[in-house]
């Protein structure tokens, strides 16, 4: 891609890949922050498209393209994380978009009553608390990289609409290893993959990442399983077709095994 195309798609929303966390998330005034000022430093977006690790669907699903209530996929946390709302304007014009390039690289399928889940909505209370932009969600059709590259491909001219589009996971996640505590020190299987993840990321080696499963040191530790991992593949895909830097705005392990490691592309 030329200089001269880059400069003609100054107005180019980035594709991102962020670190979600629990509902705890809200209660972590560092990390609030930091999600808000990245929010701040990024153009405003005229909408917002969500794939969260939580959903996992097939065929790619549209979910509600109205305000619906949210979906509260967590048990037996405080009842406050309950009372938490996010009603943000629905996207149906986005929606049809999304319709219509998804379904160049295969079927597409709508659930309307589903609202966004925890993976969407915590981040989005932190980025954009006055939820005023129009947000759309859709499934992760497959937890295979190279399908999900496609996806992201298929997606990237919305960037040039005024679209952010955001994969939502965590680069390590692993429940059972987690230390909940406060000072808890990072394992390192952690660090490892972490580096790993910044360096291919860094120098957006698709090949690599591609692969993850074979070349990343400790995946069996920092992944049991790969619905959290596999969005920054999706996040790469809206990026692969044009010369653009990856930015960690956001890195850090918290929990002993959890890396906050988020990717702006773009």
């Amino acid at each position: 891609m030329s200089e001269t195309h880059d400069k003609a798609h100054a107005g180019r929303m980035p594709a991102l890949f962020l670190a979600h966390g629990s509902p705890f998330l809200l209660d972590d005034r560092a990390w609030v922050a930091e999600l808000r000022a990245w929010a701040q430093a990024m153009p405003r977006p005229k909408a917002i498209l969500m794939l969260s690790a939580h959903w996992v669907d097939a065929p790619a699903t549209v979910g509600a393209t109205e305000t619906v209530p949210l979906v509260y996929d967590f048990y037996n946390f405080p009842e406050k994380y309950y009372r938490v709302t996010y009603p943000a304007p629905g996207a149906p014009a986005l929606a049809r978009r999304v319709r219509e390039l998804l379904g160049r690289v295969g079927p597409v399928a709508e659930d309307p009553r589903r609202g966004l889940d925890h993976g969407a909505y915590v981040p989005l209370v932190c980025m954009y608390p006055d939820a005023d932009i129009p947000v759309l969600q859709i499934s992760l059709p497959t937890l295979s990289p190279a399908p999900l590259l496609e996806v992201g491909r298929a997606l990237a001219p919305l960037r040039d609409e005024g679209v952010l589009l955001i994969g939502s996971g965590f680069l390590t996640h692993n429940l059972r290893a987690a230390d909940w505590r406060g000072d808890a020190v990072a394992q390192p299987w952690a660090t490892e993959f972490d580096a790993w993840c910044a360096e291919v990321l860094g120098r957006r080696d698709v090949d690599a990442l591609l692969d993850y499963r074979r070349r990343a040191p400790g995946v069996k530790m920092a992944l049991p399983t790969h619905e959290h991992f596999v969005p920054v593949v999706a996040a790469l895909g809206a990026s692969i077709d044009v010369s653009e830097a990856a930015a960690f705005p956001i890195t850090g392990l918290t929990y002993g095994s959890f890396t906050k490691r988020s990717v702006q592309f773009g």
